[in-house]
Formats: structure tokens, sequence, C-alpha cells
């Protein structure tokens, strides 16, 4: 049975095409991965479907009664209520099914049999679609939830505006989880995820009835869930059967027989168009050179996907530092209040340290306690004369400003063939590089994000959770990238298989943590 048919749907942004007579179906009870470089596409393919945005051409049907859960990457949370508001608002519908009945109830006591035996019926139907949903239950289905993803370590009373960008990111996700959709669309779920979370969570998807469409760039997760795979690429969709790793080896296949294909056709292309020149003036071989060409107009010729800019990302190098570059004593990290205990750290010159710790527990604090952004609660935090940091922030706020302008900003002596050299360095086309930053992907701006650090000659190279949206080349050449710097690094990343051959030192904040984990 189909759920949603998408037919011919065409979709661009001024001259930019994003979709070109896409076509797509979702089926009862398939897990699609949707999958593409930064900036294929997929959000807005998203956003058509769920009806934020209308398509240029084209038309989405999605069956009767329907009900979609969406977590989006901007999705936003209203200030003043709490963790337990918000999950318990998953279940508003059936709360007002509930005050429907009890109104049924109160109209009892004064109507007539006839109108007390329809008044019956129809509390019966309610009553039998509250126990079936599981409507009693639910603070301790809430509990379950918020458990799986680490939100009752945070407090369920916790006013959400005072939580950070990875707890919200779990409220949302909780909360669609928790309305139990008929079709589940999730853009990269797991983004601020822990490790541990991302298990519940892949457990989850495993066990979902429904259907599901998922935008993500984490391969192994999408290996773990997915059994169809629809891929975007150049405005063009196309359907594959399997998990990643099976899409992987098919696309490589077809690409493969395109390509041997193509060199067939110009050989054969070739040799007609070099007899058509031979004979065409000959008259004893001129039928034959029109033969030819009549063949060769026809030909239904084979054209070879545009190859996307692959990033190639590079850190430059400041003057080496001291042996420490940076020592903290007694160090305690939080706001208002302690987050940790008094630590001694210290961070040694080459070192490329990972911190591990759970949302909430500190690691964007110490990361900017530790580059001197805010102040420890208490102890001290020293840096060696010659430190020149670069810093890759978690949340950046977008702009109007376009990605020339960011640099541009920055870098004010660079011309305008550098800028865009720069930018095209890390996989950002001429499209990219003159569209506002608040119309790029999440990827495209932090490909630009990173753009800026290279620029600069740095010893100290501090990121916050840099894989979050890029796409599965951008993170290889990340990866590689810190691998060849020679520099000190300070990484926060919640994807093991990204960091864990790259340093040679972990930091679990949890083991300096007052909060019980």
């Amino acid at each position: 049975m189909s759920i949603l048919n998408v037919e011919h749907v065409t979709h661009g942004f001024g001259a930019r095409q994003i979709l070109n007579d896409a076509s797509f179906r979702l089926l009862k009870g398939e897990h699609v991965g949707l999958v593409g470089a930064n900036g294929e596409g997929k959000s807005t393919f998203l956003n058509i479907i769920t009806g934020k945005l209308m398509p240029d051409e084209g038309k989405v049907e999605w069956c009767r009664h329907i009900t979609t859960g969406y977590l989006d990457q901007y999705s936003t949370l209203e200030k003043g209520k709490t963790i337990r508001d918000v999950l318990r608002e998953a279940f508003d519908h059936l709360s007002a099914l509930e005050a429907e009945m009890i109104g049924m109830y109160d109209k009892m006591s004064e109507c007539s049999e006839e109108e007390m035996n329809a008044l019956m019926e129809d509390v019966g139907e309610i009553q039998s679609i509250l126990d079936y949903s599981g409507y009693y239950t639910i603070d301790a289905k809430i509990s379950e939830y918020a458990n799986g993803l680490g939100l009752n370590e945070i407090g369920l009373e916790r006013d959400v505006a005072e939580l950070s960008g990875g707890q919200r990111a779990k409220v949302l996700l909780a909360k669609v989880l928790l309305e139990n959709p008929m079709i589940l669309i999730l853009d990269e779920p797991t983004n601020f995820l822990d490790e541990n979370h991302i298990a519940w969570l892949t457990q989850f998807l495993q066990n979902y009835e429904n259907a599901f469409i998922l935008v993500s760039h984490d391969v192994p997760f999408l290996n773990s869930v997915i059994n169809v795979v629809y891929h975007v690429e150049n405005a063009v969709m196309t359907r594959y059967t399997g998990d990643y790793d099976n899409f992987l080896r098919m696309y490589e296949l077809q690409k493969r027989q395109t390509e041997q294909a193509y060199e067939k056709q110009q050989k054969e292309i070739a040799e007609l168009e070099t007899f058509i020149a031979k004979n065409k003036a000959r008259v004893a071989t001129t039928n034959m050179a029109r033969s030819r060409q009549k063949k060769l107009d026809k030909m239904d010729k084979i054209t070879l996907m545009r190859e996307k800019p692959k990033p190639t990302f590079s850190f430059r190098k400041a003057r080496t530092p001291g042996r420490i570059v940076i020592d903290c004593k007694d160090l305690v990290l939080g706001y208002d209040e302690p987050l940790t205990r008094p630590v001694d750290v210290q961070v040694e010159q080459g070192q490329k340290i990972a911190i591990r710790g759970v949302n909430g527990i500190g690691k964007s604090t110490l990361l900017k306690t530790l580059l001197k952004r805010i102040p420890p609660v208490s102890g001290t935090v020293e840096h060696d004369q010659f430190v020149e940091a670069g810093y890759f922030e978690q949340e950046e706020e977008s702009t109007d400003q376009t990605p020339l302008d960011v640099i541009w900003a920055e870098f004010p002596s660079m011309t305008n063939a550098e800028v865009r050299a720069a930018l095209a360095q890390c996989g950002l086309t001429t499209e990219h590089i003159t569209s506002q930053m608040k119309v790029l992907s999440g990827g495209e701006n932090a490909k630009v994000r990173l753009c800026r650090i290279m620029l600069r000659e740095v010893n100290l190279l501090v990121l916050d959770e840099p894989t979050n949206h890029l796409d599965v080349d951008a993170k290889d050449s990340l990866k590689q990238a810190i691998r060849d710097y020679k520099g000190t690094v300070l990484l926060v990343s919640h994807e093991p298989e990204f960091y864990t051959d790259v340093v040679d030192r972990i930091w679990n904040i949890e083991e300096w943590s007052v909060k019980i984990i």
C-alpha cells in the first residue's frame, strides 16, 4: 500500500535547480534513507512533502487520514515550558478526545433515551481509542522515551529555554517519537545525540512498525535502520533497495557501466565523424556518408553526470608554542552553578584530544572556558604566550551575508578570485558562494565556517561537533585534515568512528561531573 506518491516534482531557487522531475513513493512499513551530498535538496524535498514549500511543478499525494511526525534541523521550542510540558504535547489529540468524552458524560444527565444511546456509543468508541493508544500510561511512556534519550538526567521540570542545542534537539526528537505517527520524517536526528542515545534510537527505529524517511550522513546508523535508499544528485532522485552499503555498490556499478557505455559511444561517434568527413565530398561514397550522418543524428547520446566538487580541507600551522599550550589549575566549569569538581588539566603541544560525555555535561562549556571565552566558576586557565586558536563553534546563527561577504569581512586584503578559490576548495560552487548564508544547508554553512579557519595560521584547533550536517565526502576530508595537522587539536564529536583513529587522548568529562549521570 502506497502512503505517499510524489510525481514529477521540479523545484529551484532562482537559477539554482534543486529537484528536476523527481518521483518518489513510500510504501507501508518502508524505512527510507534519503541521501546525497550537502545542498543537493534533501531538506527541500522534506519541506515539499510536508507542505512547508510548494513545488514549481508536480504533485504530492498522501493517503487519506495520514498522520506525520516531522523533525527538521531548525525546529524550535517555546520559552516558559518544561521538558515534560513539551513531551505531553505529543498526546494533545488524545487529551482533546478525553475532554470531548467528559463533555458527553455531562450531557447524559439531561437527555432522552435515544440521545443517551448515541452518546454511550460515542463514549465507548473514544474510550477504546484512549485505551488502545495507552493514554492512561502517558507518564510511564514519557519516562521511558526520556530515559532512552537522556532527558531524565537533565530533569523533566527544566525550562526548555535553559537547554543547550543538543538538549533541545533531544526534546524535539522525543516528542516526535511519542506521537507515534503513521510516517516519521527525521532530518539529521543523530546530530546532537551521544553514542548511547544513538544506540537507543537505532533500536527504536529497527523495531518501528510504521514507515519513516530519514536524512542522515551517519553511515553506520543508516546501515542499521533503513531498507530503501533514495539518492539525490544533480537534481535527480533515484531509488535503490537495501541499506546504504548496497546503495554504494549499485551506484558505483551503474557509474562504471555508464562511463564504459559513454567511452564506447564516443569511439563510435569519432569513427562515424571521420568516415563522413572523408567521404561526403566523393560522388561514389556520398550516399554512404549521408547514411552515417543520419545514424549520428538519431543517436541518443550519453552524457556523463557532472561531478560535484569534493572538499579538500587543510589547516595552516602557526609558529610552535611552548610545551604546555593550556594549563588549568583547580578548574571548575559552569555558569551560575558548578558543573564539575575542581580538576587540574594540561594541553600539551601536538596533542590531539577528543572530549566526550553526555549532552549538557559541559563539553562546549569546557571548550569556551579553555579558550577564555567564558570564565570558569573557579580556578585558573593559562595560555602559552604564542597560542593562536581556530575555533569551530557548534551553533552559529546564519545571516543575510553571502559566503563571499563572510570571508571578506575577516580577510579584506584577499581578492575576489582568492576568496572564491578558498571556498571552492571547501566544496562550494559559484551558486553557493553567492547565496545568503541563511538559505544554505547546514553542511554548506559548516564548510564556510571551516574555510574561515583554514585561511588563518593556527597552532590550536578547537572543533565543537564539526561533523554535524557534513556529508560523507566532507567528513572524510576533514578527518584527513585533522590527521595531517601538526598543531594541537581539541575535538568534541558524537561519532567515535570519526575521531577514534585520529586522536591520541580522550577526556571523558563525565568523570569530572558533579551531576548524577
